[in-house]
């Protein structure tokens, strides 16, 4: 870079700088000033701050945003004052219910804070357990999807048709490899920082951890000694689960390398908000034109992740299950979740819509997106037809393929792995979306409770770290 070009760019960022400043209330400058004071602290002192590497992680929420906008201000505070700065990497998993809307989002707040044209920001996305530089517009990947849609599926018909359990567990099960991958890769980082309160954390970490109980009973009770290890734990959850899972057909995924291994330290952010309220702070809604995506994936409301698809497959369970309307379906469902619809702003007219046929039509549709999926597939995975010997298989059969009634004993023949005509085996991966050996495999499997909140390893669970200890940790840290 020459002088005149390097002068250019300080003067950009200053004008960036002072155009953040200005969006900054009396008690976000307050914020700002002892955030930068604990990553000086955390680097050692201003000497080792240029070579001090701060993550983020970013999924496009409002308070990840919110905690990269003030991350951004201490960045260019800092250099404004010294002649180095700390380098910020900032990664995202892409997973298979982020949208487009949500990455256009993340692109536009990117540009809005001039990240892409400078070299002490590393702009990263996780996709398919591969990290790969940020591009808001590369299609998504083909494996990838098959591989989300594979594992919703499993989970589905081996839960019986449990929504929560479906639409979620297979995406805070990639957060161990997600955290372990960005935080090891190109050389690793030194400090993760997060503006997620201890209740948040908490929250996350107990969907996914008895999730890993519910379908595995090999989870680890030694305790996780640092921040590293506590990403391995949570990675070594994921893996048993899918293990046991998938059982014979399990394939493993690539390692993660740790090379660029070094002990990770943890900077809070949430006590610094205990005044502010991100959501409506001009920084956020203004500087970074923030909107929310009503048909994201809510990463800090497990129980109601995706509402707009749960709405949807309780509709379908109450049609197909309890021969009730559709509509009603999902007005149980808006009624049991309106709190927690409140906190993710789910825009009225979409709720208003939801259980008409309008509605029903928009979900369908977003539902092939999102699973790859038609809607005869997900009323097959409502019934879970095929599981502990094909139990269901009668009256899923009654309900929604009355002509296949006939065949009922050839179709156990294909499930049982027996000699059966190719049309039979072609008709069941058909209607359920998955391949005749895994369609096999449930045959032989007894249901699961695969949401959160089963207590049927008791005992693993007093044994092992609790989650509001590992929340603990982190905002300790």
């Amino acid at each position: 870079m020459s002088a005149i070009h390097e002068q250019a760019m300080t003067y950009v960022y200053q004008q960036v700088q002072q155009r953040l400043i200005g969006y900054f209330s009396r008690a976000e400058r307050t914020a700002l000033q002892l955030l930068i004071q604990r990553i000086v602290v955390a680097a050692g002192g201003m000497e080792y701050i240029g070579n001090y590497k701060v993550l983020v992680a970013h999924g496009g929420g409002e308070v990840s945003s919110y905690t990269l906008a003030m991350l951004r201000a201490a960045q260019l505070s800092i250099a404004g004052r010294s002649p180095t700065t700390f380098q910020l990497r900032v990664a995202t998993l892409r997973h298979a219910g982020m949208t487009q809307r949500t990455l256009d989002t993340l692109n536009n707040g990117y540009s809005r804070l001039f990240f892409h044209d400078d070299d002490r920001v590393e702009l990263l996305m996780v996709e398919n357990h591969e990290v790969l530089p940020f591009n808001h517009q590369r299609p998504v990947s083909t494996q990838g999807c098959e591989a989300a849609q594979r594992n919703r599926l499993m989970v589905g018909h081996l839960s019986g048709g449990d929504i929560c359990a479906t639409l979620c567990n297979d995406t805070y099960l990639a957060l161990g490899d997600f955290y372990q991958r960005v935080t090891a890769w190109d050389g690793g980082v030194h400090v993760l920082v997060s503006g997620d309160s201890a209740s948040k954390q908490s929250q996350l970490l107990a969907w996914l951890k008895k999730a890993a109980q519910a379908g595995s009973d090999k989870v680890r009770a030694a305790r996780p000694l640092s921040l590293d290890r506590l990403f391995a734990r949570m990675d070594q959850w994921s893996e048993d689960f899918y293990r046991d899972l998938y059982g014979e057909h399990y394939q493993p995924r690539a390692d993660i390398s740790t090379g660029g291994y070094r002990p990770l330290a943890y900077i809070g952010f949430a006590d610094l908000l205990e005044d502010i309220d991100p959501a409506s702070a001009p920084l956020l809604t203004e500087f970074m034109a923030y909107t929310p995506d009503p048909l994201g994936f809510h990463f800090s409301h497990p129980a109601f992740a995706n509402p707009v698809l749960m709405a949807h497959l309780r509709g379908l369970k109450a049609e197909c299950l309890r021969e009730l309307p559709y509509g009603e379906g999902v007005e149980e469902f808006l009624l049991l979740a309106q709190e927690q619809l409140k906190h993710v702003q789910i825009p009225q007219e979409l709720l208003v819509q939801a259980g008409s046929d309008e509605g029903r039509a928009a979900a369908t549709a977003y539902a092939r997106q999102f699973f790859g999926l038609d809607e005869s597939q997900l009323i097959c995975l409502m019934f879970s037809p095929f599981i502990h010997h094909g139990e269901r298989l009668e009256s899923y059969l009654r309900q929604c393929h009355p002509g296949m009634l006939v065949a009922l004993p050839e179709l156990h023949k294909v499930l049982q792995g027996k000699p059966a005509a190719e049309m039979l085996q072609q008709w069941v991966t058909v209607a359920s979306g998955l391949p005749l050996p895994l369609l096999q495999h449930l045959y032989r499997q007894r249901p699961m409770n695969l949401l959160p909140g089963s207590s049927a390893r008791k005992h693993d669970l007093e044994r092992d770290l609790t989650c509001d200890d590992m929340a603990r940790q982190l905002s300790a840290r």
